[in-house]
């Protein structure tokens, strides 16, 4: 039975995880594994169509993707949205570009050049951008206070968190929270 991995990009929770599933099983495919921006999957009496799954991927707002530095580009990302989705920062004992080579098995100096020759930044500036996004969604849940969200993200302090979040989106904390409407992004659309 032919098995082929694949890597998708946009696919950054666990909805979108159960989606692909959903398609890929619809298709036909045995799904083996599926994880953040990648599944595996084994033909069941048929051959394994690309073209086929790309379009429902696209079709569900995934992208196949085929090329090998952009797979390392997806699993980039990808670690740094694991890491302040899922983890949190305030844990960890490590430093980001020690986490983020781990996770994706190569030198971070490599990963770096690559990721900033293809996104146009620098992976820094992406994980800054994601831990603003990550702000945003705990100000609107409104129920952490800015001190305990600095701890969980891994700010130095409540200034640095308030200094670099008016850097970005224009704003103080309190202000964002007073016009929170049509302030976030997606996490796939982060530095667009």
């Amino acid at each position: 039975m032919e098995s082929r991995k694949l890597y998708i990009k946009n696919m950054v929770c666990d909805r979108c995880k159960r989606v692909v599933a959903e398609e890929l099983t619809r298709l036909g495919y045995a799904v083996l594994n599926v994880g953040l921006g990648e599944a595996e999957i084994a033909a069941t009496g048929k051959e394994i169509n690309l073209e086929e799954i790309q379009q429902v991927m696209a079709d569900n707002g995934f992208d196949l993707l085929d090329d090998r530095k952009t797979q390392l580009i997806e699993k980039v990302k990808l670690a740094v949205i694991e890491l302040i989705q899922q983890q949190g920062m305030a844990d960890l004992h490590i430093n980001t570009s020690e986490y983020i080579a781990r996770k994706v098995g190569l030198d971070y100096n490599y990963l770096s050049s690559l990721f900033s020759a293809f996104e146009g930044i620098t992976i820094e500036k992406y994980l800054i951008l994601q831990r603003i996004e990550k702000v945003k969604e705990l100000l609107v849940y409104n129920e952490l206070s800015l001190k305990e969200i600095a701890y969980q993200l891994g700010y130095s302090s409540v200034a640095h968190l308030s200094n670099q979040f008016k850097k970005v989106t224009g704003l103080t904390p309190s202000h964002f929270k007073e016009v929170k409407e049509n302030k976030r992004k997606t996490i796939d659309k982060v530095h667009e």
